[in-house]
């Protein structure tokens, strides 16, 4: 049987089907990896209670796992403690960027769920000068922006705390 610190590994290689550049790593929607005998057990967060990721998700963990020789997978979803953005890692926010997305920013009130920040730059131009359009963007955990430089629209991943 595998270790816990290769099956982590293995996570890397399940990608976020809403957001192709992050894996589940990146996300923190891996919380934790189990050998319990021949078996294998994942538990993961979604992002938020109604992702329609997840399902995709856990069957891209099963499949992964089978393709490297691991038959018995369990994959635990738990909703608690939640998900918050804190659980990004430092290079998902870089990739979030990269790809063309505002990762959170810390300049918020974060005892509001889906709070705005004041300002969120613009991840193509990094321009402060942006403006909310509407508070839903392609899905439910972004908002939509424009910048007010580049004139480029972009998503911006909601701060949950």
């Amino acid at each position: 049987m595998v270790s816990t610190d290769q099956i982590r590994q293995y996570m890397e290689e399940v990608f976020d089907p809403e957001v192709p550049v992050l894996t589940i790593v990146d996300l923190g929607v891996l919380r934790k990896v189990e050998v319990i005998g021949d078996t294998v057990k994942i538990t993961i967060t979604p992002t938020y209670s109604g992702c329609p990721a997840m399902k995709r998700i856990e069957d891209d963990i099963v499949e992964l796992l089978k393709e490297k020789g691991i038959d018995k997978v369990e994959v635990d979803l738990v909703l608690s403690p939640a998900w918050t953005t804190d659980w990004l890692s430092a290079e998902g926010r870089v990739k979030l960027k990269e790809y063309g997305i505002a990762p959170p920013e810390n300049e918020m009130d974060k005892s509001v769920l889906f709070a705005e920040p004041t300002i969120v730059p613009c991840p193509k131009c990094d321009s402060r000068d942006t403006k909310l359009v509407s508070q839903f963007g392609s899905t439910a955990c972004k908002a939509h922006y424009q910048c007010s430089t580049c004139l480029e629209p972009y998503d911006y991943f909601k701060c949950l705390k």
